[in-house]
């Protein structure tokens, strides 16, 4: 199987990984992935890996930008390496919206219909990491919610009991044979929206929108996000997940070009330049442990 089209790839910089168990760094194999890195100076302190300083030619102001706000916000944490669930705390964002047109473009720009046509029934983060938002929607989604699940697939990591505790749950993707597939729907819609940033939906018809590892493909994301809070209910959520793994080709360049603490803040600024959502906050709901397991993040915000 090619990782490259059937299993999304690894934004990291060799097959393993540097993992902090009890104060100690271990060295865990990679054995389920490609990867590559983006960036010259990925294990670094944080802190300083973000700093638009260490660049030897000054890279675009959207990367800049993104870089400064990350690194802003590190400089106020007490420990970097494990309180980045709270980066987006006292995020200080730009005047206007630091990314242009550039940082959207892909390496394949076919169309997407093409790429998604063949169905790719496997798991895009490893099953530590899906146990883990698993979980974290049983805690989060209220009993009773009608769901929204965009760039959804053939499963969407809900847990056993929510066809019974719920109430819609939809589906919207690109693959018909994956949304058929997914048992944990009562509906699905197929829709391209980097063609059509439109949902086909009434105002207000959902308390919970999600999104699982997806947001690095959205070509035209501020205009989902307004789409996204349209059809959220007031004090509805939605909420995103996002890991390092992706499809380098389909996802967007500035994406590429930044790592896991950067796309933090690059989703948040999504949040707080669509307008409609309250301050977004980030989670980093990782698994803990000796073996290596994909890191996790989750960034939500609720609609005002």
């Amino acid at each position: 199987t090619n990782p490259s089209t059937d299993r999304a790839m690894s934004l990291r910089p060799s097959a393993a990984r540097l993992t902090r168990f009890a104060g100690v760094l271990v060295i865990t194999s990679l054995p389920c992935a490609l990867s590559f890195s983006p960036f010259a100076s990925f294990f670094q302190h944080p802190a300083a890996r973000l700093s638009p300083t260490l660049t030897k030619a000054s890279p675009p102001i959207s990367l800049r930008a993104a870089r400064h706000m990350s690194h802003s916000s590190l400089l106020q944490m007490k420990n970097p390496n494990t309180d980045s669930e709270n980066l987006l705390k006292d995020a200080k964002w730009p005047d206007e919206f630091p990314f242009t047109d550039a940082d959207f473009s892909r390496q394949d720009e076919t169309d997407d219909v093409e790429f998604y046509e063949s169905p790719r029934l496997c798991y895009h983060i490893d099953d530590k990491a899906v146990a883990a938002l698993t979980a974290y929607y049983a805690e989060n989604i209220k009993e009773g919610s009608d769901i929204l699940d965009i760039c959804s697939s053939w499963v969407s990591h809900f847990p056993e009991d929510f066809p019974e505790r719920m109430g819609r749950r939809v589906g919207l993707g690109m693959n018909q044979l994956e949304l058929k597939a997914n048992e944990q729907l009562s509906e699905y819609v197929v829709a391209n929206l980097n063609a059509a940033p439109k949902l086909a939906f009434e105002d207000a018809s959902f308390d919970v929108v999600t999104c699982v590892v997806s947001v690095d493909y959205l070509a035209r994301p501020l205009e989902v996000f307004k789409e996204v809070a349209r059809v959220l209910r007031p004090g509805g959520l939605f909420l995103l997940s996002q890991s390092n793994r992706c499809f380098p080709t389909k996802a967007i360049r500035i994406w590429l070009q930044t790592n896991d603490l950067e796309h933090v803040f690059i989703v948040g600024s999504y949040f707080h330049f669509a307008g409609g959502f309250g301050a977004p906050a980030a989670f980093d709901i990782s698994p803990q442990g000796l073996l290596y397991s994909d890191p996790l993040f989750i960034i939500q915000a609720p609609k005002l």
